[in-house]
């Protein structure tokens, strides 16, 4: 390294300003800078056209700001790989040219100096970047122009090709005779397809049809205003039928509903369509905004809250900002309160159904009840209408609590399934709670409707509510019920005699969440070594065991009841106990398996040999073994 070198590197003396250097001029390679915004910048050279689109709507709205009478034409036409746009809008001079075109990063519309200020807000464009955008399909860029802001000047021909250089010259006036801007893009190898009239048509109508100009690809209209949502109708069904076939034309699908979206504090006007079927709702939504009638993206996935996943939406916007490309919502507090507000729309909805069209709400919900069950988790408003799997069928819970007066409800779906058929047929109200957000929602009813009660369902109150068998009859019953009890204890299971209906029910296997936590840290415990052992010992709770409820109304229960034999009753016993298990649903230990195994071969041994009243089989001696 130099002495020169290392004096330039060194830090600036303290006194030495900035003035005193001599400054220097970024140079911008412009094949690098077209690289960027066709493989970084934008995510499709389709992008193109919107530029094109949006410089001639932003010119003709400069110009109605000076001349509210001036005309507001953009005409395309393609051919053979080449595309020329024409607009009656302000018109370039040639210093304009030089400032505007040819500098990188400069946009009129953020210069106040060059007379558009009072029409800023109108604008489409921010950044400046404008024509550079379309050298991702075009090799060479044509501009010629004439300004209405000064009358007397000659057009002018801006001309700039994809290696960075451009040309600027005056035009005799029959080379624009009227004041505008007409662009003419000559395709570079490989692109030719961006410039046919379909490819530029059906672009030009996606970006454009919400266009407040007249727009047309040769003769074919691009814009349609009024927009859909704001069209008069003859009557509320034309308008529905006219929504549905709008919303299959943007998103592909028949709707089961639209929703009115109107803030006109936010200039915010669209409408939210309903998915006919389900989705994830880790979903990424593919909302459309437009922009003062320009489509900014079909993908703005941050539009409303993540539980209105079930909607898709279609805005028209002058308020949000655009991210860099024009192809994103920038994420700021008005996107967040705009967010919230459209979020607000929604839920009426949804409370409107729920007050005047109980029919309709239904068949939403039956196919979105995710979506409002994690809303309700947020905005108790539509959780009463909420449907639930009931012992009363599938319910509201606004319906079942006004039969109830208490809720009583089960955390798992395997709870449920238990006590439902039992509990039904002894009056006893019970939700099922054990889907996806459903126990969290039934805990909250009390507080969007005061003076409910909500209790969990555990195996004390379904026992409580079966009837008590006559003291003499389960006196006769004695010697049975110790021989079953002494066979489940081994298995942490108590056995109960109680009368219930339905009479095809043997048995009933009750446990809750307590009980079922005493029984894993005592089969933990008796595999743990010393230690842990004694760690788990330690822990042991006073919760209720598991109970084997038998039903004396079931005749199968007598006749098991009325052996002399105390063997064939506690092996009857554990089958009864298997049966109710599996009926439960509950999960096999490996202590039941052995059982239900044990207990079969047993019944199997006792049904191929038939003997007398209180022969065992398993009697060496009777056996002949």
């Amino acid at each position: 390294m130099t002495s020169e070198t290392s004096a330039n590197s060194a830090s600036p003396e303290p006194s030495e300003s900035f003035a005193d250097r001599s400054p220097h001029t970024f140079q911008v390679d412009l094949r690098g800078l077209v690289d960027l915004l066709s493989h970084h910048l934008y995510s499709s050279p389709r992008v193109y056209l919107r530029e094109l689109l949006q410089n001639a709507v932003d010119a003709i709205t400069a110009r109605r700001a000076e001349q509210p009478d001036a005309p507001a034409l953009v005409r395309l036409y393609a051919d053979g790989g080449r595309l020329r746009v024409e607009d009656s809008g302000i018109g370039l001079t040639e210093t304009d040219v030089h400032s505007l075109l040819a500098t990188i990063g400069r946009s009129s519309k953020r210069d106040g100096a060059e007379g558009l200020a009072s029409a800023r807000a109108e604008f489409l464009g921010q950044f400046g970047i404008g024509l550079l955008a379309c050298f991702v399909v075009a090799a060479e860029i044509r501009v010629i122009s004439r300004s209405a802001r000064t009358p007397g000047s000659p057009p002018v021909e801006w001309c700039a090709r994809d290696d960075g250089s451009y040309t600027v010259r005056t035009l005799p006036d029959c080379a624009r005779p009227e004041p505008g801007t007409t662009v003419h893009l000559t395709a570079r190898p490989g692109s030719a397809d961006w410039l046919s009239e379909e490819r530029v048509l059906s672009l030009a109508r996606d970006f454009g049809s919400l266009l407040p100009y007249d727009v047309r690809v040769g003769e074919a209209a691009v814009t349609d205003l009024p927009a859909a949502w704001d069209r008069p109708y003859p009557t509320p069904a034309a308008r529905r039928v006219a929504l549905a076939r709008h919303c299959h034309e943007q998103f592909g699908f028949s709707p089961l509903d639209a929703i009115d979206l109107d803030l006109p504090l936010a200039g915010i006007r669209g409408v939210a369509y309903v998915l006919p079927s389900a989705v994830s709702p880790a979903q990424r939504a593919g909302h459309r905004v437009h922009l003062k009638g320009m489509l900014l993206t079909d993908r703005a996935d941050e539009l409303l809250p993540d539980w209105a996943f079930f909607v898709r939406c279609v805005i028209d916007t002058d308020s949000l900002r655009p991210t860099a490309s024009r192809e994103a919502l920038y994420a700021d507090e008005t996107l967040a309160a705009v967010r919230d507000a459209l979020g607000e729309r929604i839920r009426d909805w949804l409370t409107g159904l729920a007050a005047g069209d109980p029919e309709r709400l239904a068949e939403f919900l039956s196919v979105h009840h995710l979506g409002v069950k994690s809303l309700a988790r947020h905005d108790g408003a539509m959780l009463p209408w909420l449907p639930f799997e009931t012992t009363d069928g599938r319910l509201s819970l606004e319906e079942f609590a006004r039969r109830h007066p208490v809720v009583h409800f089960t955390r798992t779906v395997e709870e449920y399934q238990q006590v439902a058929p039992i509990a039904s047929a002894q009056g006893i109200g019970v939700v099922n709670g054990g889907y996806t957000y459903d126990t969290e929602l039934v805990e909250r009813l009390p507080s969007v409707r005061p003076g409910t009660t909500v209790a969990e369902l555990d195996a004390d109150t379904v026992t409580a509510h079966l009837d008590s068998v006559d003291p003499a009859q389960e006196l006769a019953l004695g010697g049975f019920l110790a021989a079953a009890r002494a066979r489940l204890d081994p298995l942490d299971c108590d056995v109960a005699l109680r009368a219930f209906h339905p009479l095809t029910v043997p048995a009933l296997h009750l446990d809750d969440r307590a009980a079922r936590h005493e029984q894993a840290r005592a089969e933990a415990e008796g595999q743990a070594d010393g230690l842990w052992a004694g760690i788990l010992g330690s822990l042991r709770g006073s919760a209720p065991r598991a109970r084997l409820v038998l039903n004396h109304l079931n005749p199968l229960i007598r006749r098991i009841g009325s052996l002399d034999s105390p063997e064939p009753a506690a092996t009857a016993t554990e089958a009864l106990y298997g049966q109710a298990l599996l009926m439960a649903h509950r999960p096999l230990r490996p202590a039941d398996s052995a059982l239900l195994n044990r207990t079969f071969a047993g019944l199997l041994e006792w049904a191929t040999h038939p003997a007398a009243p209180g022969h065992s089989p398993s009697d060496p001696q009777e056996d002949g073994r």
